[in-house]
Order: C-alpha cells, then sequence, then structure tokens
C-alpha cells in the first residue's frame, strides 16, 4: 500500500489538479459506486490510469473497494465536495476576471457568486453592441423592468424598440442623473413624451447613481459596465442566482428612497 504520511495538503491538491480525470473519478465515486469500466467509460482514460488513480485514492483513504465496485469512504466525499466548490469558485472568478475593469463595484457590496452562471457578453471591435444585443434578448422577455444607472450607452442604441416596448404595456422604472434624463427629453422628444403620456413609464432622479448600471429584468439581473471615457458599454452581465437579485433588489431600493420624481417640463435640473 502506497504512504502519503509525510504529504502535505498542497501535495494532495497538487496530485488531483495535474490530472483532470482523478477530479472525475473522485467526484463520480462521492455520488455512487462504480466500476473501474464504468469509470475508464466516464473518464477516457487508459485501464493502467484508472487503476493507478485508484491506488492513490485507496492509499488516502479516500475510497474503499467492495467487490467489483468502489465507493468513496466519508473522507472521499468531503474531499470531493469541498475540491467542487473550489473549482466552482475558480471558474467563476475566471468568468469575471476579464470584465472586471468595467465593473467598477465595490468589493464589499458586489456578490462574486452573480458570476456562477452569467452569460457575460463583451463588446467586440467587430461587433461593439453585442452588449446591447444581449440586454434587448432579455428586454422582449420581461414584463416589468427597472434600471439604475447611466442609461444613455445601454438604451440608446436601442431606444426605439425599448419605447415601444413601454408603449405595449412594459411597466418601466428608471433612476437617472438629472442632466442625463434632460439630455434624452431634449434628443429625443417625441418618444419621450409618448413613452411618459403611456403612464407605463416613471422616472426618478437621482445625482449620484452608480458607476455601473444595474437592469432588474422580471427573473435575470443584468450588469453593464462602461468605457469611463467613452460612456459606451463594455460588458453586460446577466445571471439569474438569488444571491445577485438580492444585491441587486437591495442596491436599486437604497437609490429609490433617495430619489425625486422627474417633473415634466422644459427644466429638469
Amino acid at each position: 500500500m502506497l504512504s502519503h504520511d509525510t504529504d502535505t495538503a498542497l501535495d494532495d491538491i497538487e496530485f488531483l489538479a495535474r490530472s483532470p480525470h482523478r477530479v472525475t473519478v473522485l467526484e463520480s465515486l462521492a455520488e455512487r459506486p462504480r466500476s473501474r469500466a464504468a469509470l475508464r467509460a466516464e473518464t477516457g482514460a487508459s485501464t493502467s490510469t484508472v487503476g493507478r488513480t485508484l491506488r492513490e485514492f485507496e492509499a488516502r483513504n479516500w475510497i474503499v473497494r467492495d467487490g467489483d465496485e468502489y465507493r468513496a469512504t466519508q473522507l472521499g466525499s468531503f474531499v470531493a465536495t469541498g475540491l467542487g466548490n473550489l473549482i466552482e469558485r475558480i471558474e467563476t472568478e475566471r468568468t469575471l476576471r476579464e470584465v472586471w475593469e468595467w465593473l467598477p463595484i465595490e468589493a464589499n457590496e458586489f456578490p462574486i457568486e452573480i458570476g456562477a452562471d452569467a452569460v457575460v457578453t463583451v463588446a467586440e471591435t467587430s461587433d461593439p453592441y453585442r452588449p446591447v444585443n444581449r440586454f434587448v434578448e432579455l428586454l422582449r422577455e420581461t414584463d416589468t423592468f427597472r434600471f439604475l444607472g447611466f442609461d444613455l450607452g445601454l438604451l440608446n442604441p436601442c431606444r426605439e424598440e425599448f419605447c415601444q416596448r413601454i408603449l405595449d404595456g412594459m411597466e418601466t422604472e428608471i433612476i437617472d442623473p438629472p442632466h442625463v434624463a434632460a439630455a434624452v427629453r431634449r434628443t429625443y422628444p417625441d418618444l419621450s413624451r409618448e413613452a411618459l403620456e403611456s403612464g407605463n413609464l416613471t422616472v426618478l432622479l437621482h445625482r449620484e447613481v452608480p458607476p455601473y448600471g444595474i437592469s432588474l429584468f422580471d427573473h435575470r439581473v443584468g450588469i453593464s459596465g462602461y468605457n469611463q471615457d467613452s460612456g459606451t458599454v463594455k460588458v453586460f452581465l446577466d445571471t439569474e442566482t438569488p444571491a445577485a437579485r438580492r444585491w441587486a433588489e437591495d442596491t436599486y431600493e437604497r437609490f429609490r428612497r433617495e430619489a425625486r420624481p422627474l417633473v415634466v417640463g422644459p427644466e429638469l435640473e
């Protein structure tokens, strides 16, 4: 029997990480007992490779043999669960790593778990409106919509379809800085008037909105990140995780309590 009494925790982590099929074998045996043949079919590894892996696991007391099958011990299941959590964390971090610079959110207020199942849409040189197009997809599927932040970069490219959704009955509430709301009304007076007169649009004003956008759809939450120099949307991240919904609702309501209603008139400030 192999002995790993002098190994450290990092040695065990390195052993598992060195080959992806080792993780698969341990997680599979933590689910239910399996034979060598079943493990070979699941991992695509050779007979000798699976055999070596099983011997290493046995030496660590992570698994035991039961007839023609192997099953995880309580220790093995414990390791498999922790490993799965670690992999999920790293995958989440990798999802956010490349777009983090466009999401200027304080770490203590942002649930990193939002990246666990997020759809991340990044603007590309060949397709700068990819984030906006993803936003429009979600807009078509919602009956209620709320937005907090600088909406020009997100809503301006799809303003006609957005206004049409409002006219068709989508209940909408937007929290804007006063100068943004004024600029929209000056630039698109007819669309603004129609949307406001429909009774389906409420505009609230707040002078210090976040430097990112929060979109609340019926079932998903979206976060839009901007190029602070150009105001263009660089990334749109959307998810339906409960943690994201709680954070978005709490943040939105905090600003909503401090906002004031738009007064329709020639001047908004």
